[in-house]
């Protein structure tokens, strides 16, 4: 029997009774939710990226550097990793590059390497590095040139302005930076003219360092008549096949196939960059003699990867007579070679040296072999000396170096902080036998990563060039201390050493 009337009311009624739910419950449970799908997702990327990592990092040391930011931060790592974890060029661009040596070497008279210029006597000490220098992507020393240093900017500028000037043929340039200011535009205008006169101009730089020009500058030398490419295009959808920081860092000026500029400035004001890091100082060569034909086909190189243009014309490559007392080696490297073969030519350089060795470089962060070399050296009684600026203009590189060079000096090595501004040379002498300047920092990011261009030298008078140019440095820096990497505080020891597990990345 049913109860009462008023008994099936009350249950229909507490039955279609709504009981609201607190909406803490249904905040909290999102909360669990999203928990869970984030810890998911970081176990997965690190389970997916632990056998790419381990696979396709060849050097221990970068393997673990990344095996540790993946683990510390999933997402981020991976970013991170697709952005700058390979050294990768993209398979159109190194098919680009075979086609190109293949096409300079069938060239015939436009070949950029001329005949060997001078072989080292088989006893020399130093016969070995031309060799290995050879193998690490150089070029036969070519004997018969001259070389002039250039130490301040504005003589620098002055210098390429006036070659520019004076041009007839052609004008190529090849700058990591070449910016929209006073001094670019300056240069600009030298160009415009030559173009003007009839002078084939063409401007190649670097997507990334130089992206000022890009907006506003290239477009007026585009329409006087100046032909401009980026160099190494950083686009976002470029990250699946490249990676987006290889850049292009050599600086390279050609002029009528006669007269080179080379070293380490760009076309850019002294007092360019951080404030703190104060005014920049260079090293430029003026070069002429038979190794301006190889540096000629360097430009062309590059000019052909990012242009598609093929020049071959003979008068590119001139005969330039070989009346200089200097031996030059070119050696250009970048991520298309074996990186490797350039930092074991600076370390069998510095195990050569019998009485000193003397590095000038904005950067150091120096891999375990250059690190060894330099210890042994200032351990069997070769001074080492090393002067980069007080003030750097990357925080990060500038902490990481620390380590470096207080870990040289417990061994004897001396180093030298530049008072004047930002240090930008960079340049090796060994016993005042043997001298290299060039792009390259003293840096993993330069060894492995860059394209580069330095010179090798081993005449007397080249060297003294390189050496007088060190000695000016290093009376306008200080002997550094201790005291100056601040790791005398907690704090202090680590934040060096913390920046200095990002070495193998930097």
């Amino acid at each position: 029997m049913h109860g009462p009337a008023g008994g099936r009311k009350r249950d229909c009624l507490s039955a279609n009774t709504y009981t609201p739910v607190n909406p803490d419950v249904y905040f909290h449970m999102d909360i669990i939710s999203w928990t869970e799908l984030v810890a998911a997702s970081e176990l997965m990327i690190r389970l997916v990226m632990l056998p790419v990592i381990v696979l396709r990092q060849e050097k221990p040391a970068t393997c673990l550097a990344w095996l540790a930011i993946v683990f510390f931060e999933p997402w981020i790592g991976l970013g991170l990793y697709l952005l700058i974890g390979e050294n990768k060029l993209g398979r159109r661009r190194l098919q680009k590059r075979q086609r190109r040596k293949l096409q300079m070497r069938a060239s015939g008279p436009a070949s950029a390497e001329p005949s060997r210029g001078v072989d080292p006597a088989p006893a020399d000490d130093f016969a070995v590095l031309t060799q290995l220098a050879e193998h690490a992507g150089g070029l036969p020393v070519a004997a018969g040139n001259d070389i002039s240093l250039m130490a301040m900017t504005e003589e620098v500028i002055d210098c390429l302005v006036a070659e520019i000037e004076a041009a007839k043929h052609h004008v190529h340039l090849l700058f990591y930076i070449f910016q929209d200011d006073e001094v670019g535009r300056r240069v600009a205008d030298s160009l415009v003219r030559a173009a003007e006169r009839g002078v084939a101009c063409r401007v190649l730089a670097d997507a990334v360092g130089s992206r000022k020009l890009f907006k506003r500058l290239a477009p007026h030398l585009r329409r006087n008549g100046v032909q401009v490419h980026s160099a190494l295009p950083a686009h976002l959808w470029r990250i699946p096949f490249a990676r987006l920081d290889l850049r292009n860092h050599r600086k390279l000026a050609i002029i009528d196939g006669r007269v080179a500029l080379t070293g380490s400035q760009n076309i850019v004001e002294p007092s360019y960059g951080h404030k703190r890091a104060g005014v920049w100082h260079d090293v430029m060569a003026r070069v002429t003699g038979p190794v301006v034909r190889q540096l000629q086909g360097i430009f062309l190189e590059d000019w052909f990867y990012e242009s598609g243009e093929l020049l071959d014309d003979p008068a590119l490559f001139p005969d330039s007579p070989a009346g200089g007392p200097i031996a030059v080696q070119v050696i250009p490297t970048g991520p298309d070679q074996q990186t490797e073969l350039f930092q074991d030519l600076i370390v069998r350089a510095i195990f050569l040296a019998r009485r000193r060795v003397v590095i000038t470089s904005p950067y150091f962060i120096p891999n375990e072999a250059m690190l060894l070399a330099l210890r042994l050296a200032a351990l069997r009684g070769v001074r080492v000396d090393l002067a980069i600026p007080q003030q750097s203009d990357h925080r990060l590189v500038n902490a990481a170096g620390a380590y470096y060079c207080e870990y040289l000096m417990r061994y004897g090595a001396r180093v030298f902080l530049f008072l004047d501004g930002m240090l930008h040379a960079k340049t090796l002498v060994i016993d005042d036998e043997l001298a290299m300047f060039g792009s390259a920092n003293y840096d993993i990011r330069s060894f492995t990563l860059n394209f580069e261009l330095n010179l090798f030298v081993h005449a007397e008078e080249a060297v003294g060039q390189v050496h007088d140019l060190q000695q000016h440095y290093l009376a306008r820096s200080r002997l550094a201390t201790a005291a100056d990497w601040n790791t005398h505080t907690l704090i202090g020891r680590l934040k060096v050493n913390l920046a200095k597990l990002f070495s193998p990345l930097l």
